[in-house]
């Protein structure tokens, strides 16, 4: 058998006296995907930045890491940076803070493309937008000159892929690749990463939460538990006969099932008609405008007292901008009204004092959160805004509940976000949101950085609030999973525009248009159990 692409033996890492990762072994070889698997905080992404050496300088890392036979903990900077994105390309789990806001996300690949292969001009661009094509983009040319804040969490992603495999890399490390992702899209990227494993004999490290995906793609799974190896193993092994308590556990957990229906008539929270959000295209010196793309067109929503509306689609079908458009974030025409008060004119001051009413929690918990305020000025900002603590140790309390109820110790409030998981922002985030107690919350993603089991606690959590306080959701997923375990009612866009609407019930089992069908399919819901009565 021929020697591991990767090899990775003894491996320790050390944030001042805290460790993150202990005694970590295993390897790749060419040709092979392990999937690294385990709860949020196991180590997953740090020992996946141990690799090219992408830790700060506060890490301390032992162990040995070979690559091709070369020990990348010996290795120099120069030959170092010539090894990253090229023989090793890396997706990062949160693209909005690895994309330079600054440049097009063209020149940005193009970047990757000069340094590597000193690929320039029309060559440059013409391998970009057959990138981007590859990656499942629409309209690959136009989205080349697109900044990142231009596109979706999901568009955004698979720019971050397009950027990695750029220089037909050995090795690949993808930490949590598919996150951000719509089912349909997600399916086309794993079968992207197959394709170019199987051409190129290519290894990848595939970092993950989400134990679907494991079985799609990887040929051995690792899991890791509190920064150790805890099992290791085929993949057919270890899901058929798992041998640790934990595994098993990380197998069984599943979201819980359907929410139960609402009782009588509830008050209606937030109502909407022919939600409009339409976006000019100008060209030219003078800017004329010769179009307009309609990321929004004509969507008529009412969410209850109670209720969770389930808004699903591909990535880019306009499901973000119909939520920043309700919440009066993102400019739009129509009627909108918040607790029977039309909120679609008003601006400034006049608005203030409904922003407590309705709160949300964004896709990206590190873009989100203020990294140079502490998890207790984030989560406790609110209650400064709006004054609904009357003494310091008020709002203490309060925000103590608020990390509790979300699963992080109050001790956790001195910390900062970039000392967190993905998925422990993500709960420091929701936190932030219900700390205020509003009656609706816009829910972005929220569950798309956790693992499994914390989406479990996380969603049991929600209904629980929302049943303790008539909480209003309307909740924005590409995980059908998810939305099923949450939603009364579901709505399904593409292109800006509603493709089928009703009861979540009705609309999961029982789809009327083909485009609705295509997503359940592509997220293994083509076989629903019976509709309970």
């Amino acid at each position: 058998m021929s020697a591991p692409l990767l090899q990775v033996d003894g491996l320790r890492v050390w944030f001042g006296s805290a460790p993150a990762v202990e005694d970590v072994s295993f390897e790749v070889r060419a040709g092979e995907t392990l999937a690294l698997v385990g709860e949020s905080g196991s180590g997953k992404s740090v020992t996946a930045l141990s690799i090219p050496r992408l830790l700060p300088h506060t890490a301390t890392v032992c162990g040995r890491i070979h690559f091709r036979g070369e020990d990348l903990t010996r290795m120099g900077p120069a030959r170092l940076r010539g090894l990253r994105g090229g023989a090793i390309g890396m997706v990062f789990q949160e693209p909005m803070t690895s994309l330079n806001p600054l440049h097009p996300v063209g020149r940005q690949i193009a970047e990757a493309l000069l340094l590597h292969q000193g690929l320039a001009g029309p060559a440059a661009r013409r391998r970009v937008v057959e990138l981007l094509a590859r990656v499942g983009l629409d309209r690959p040319e136009q989205r080349a000159a697109s900044y990142p804040h231009q596109l979706s969490g999901g568009q955004r992603q698979r720019v971050m892929i397009a950027m990695a495999v750029a220089n037909d890399p050995a090795l690949l490390i993808a930490d949590e690749p598919t996150t951000a992702l719509d089912v349909t899209v997600q399916a086309q990227v794993l079968a992207l990463l197959a394709r170019l494993r199987e051409a190129s004999g290519m290894g990848v490290l595939f970092i993950t939460h989400d134990l679907h995906l494991v079985r799609r793609i990887a040929d051995r799974v690792c899991v890791l538990q509190a920064g150790r190896v805890v099992e290791t193993g085929p993949v057919e092994r270890v899901f058929a006969t798992p041998r640790h308590p934990y595994t098993r556990a990380l197998l069984a957990a599943e979201p819980p099932p359907a929410p139960p229906p609402l009782q009588g008539e509830p008050e209606t929270v937030l109502e909407a008609r022919d939600v409009r959000v339409w976006f000019p295209l100008r060209r030219g010196l003078l800017r004329r405008t010769l179009g307009h793309v309609k990321a929004v067109d004509g969507v008529d929503v009412r969410l209850r007292a109670g209720e969770t509306l389930g808004v699903v689609g591909e990535s880019g079908s306009g499901k973000t901008t119909l939520a920043l458009a309700l919440l009066r974030l993102e400019r739009s025409h129509g009627r909108i009204a918040l607790l029977g008060r039309r909120i679609d004119g008003l601006r400034g001051r006049a608005l203030r004092p409904l922003r407590r009413q309705m709160q949300m929690v964004f896709q990206d918990p590190y873009g989100s959160l203020n990294p140079r305020m502490s998890v207790a000025d984030i989560v406790g900002e609110g209650l400064r805004a709006h004054r609904l603590a009357a003494t310091a140790g008020e709002r203490d309390r309060r925000i103590c509940a608020a990390l509790e109820e979300v699963g992080l110790a109050p001790e956790s409030r001195h910390r900062y976000p970039h000392e967190f998981s993905g998925g422990q922002r993500q709960r420091i985030a929701v936190a932030r949101a219900l700390v205020l107690k509003p009656r609706l919350v816009v829910l972005d993603e929220p569950t798309s950085a956790l693992d499994r089991s914390v989406q479990a606690q996380l969603i049991t959590l929600l209904r629980d609030l929302q049943r303790r306080h008539h909480l209003a959701y309307l909740f924005v997923s590409h995980d059908l999973h998810v939305v099923r375990a949450l939603a009364h009612q579901l709505l399904v866009l593409r292109h800006g525009r509603v493709v089928e609407a009703g009861p979540a019930r009705d609309v999961l089992h029982r789809p009327r248009d083909a485009y609705t069908r295509e997503l359940f399919t592509a997220a293994f819901l083509d076989s629903l159990p019976p509709t309970p009565p």
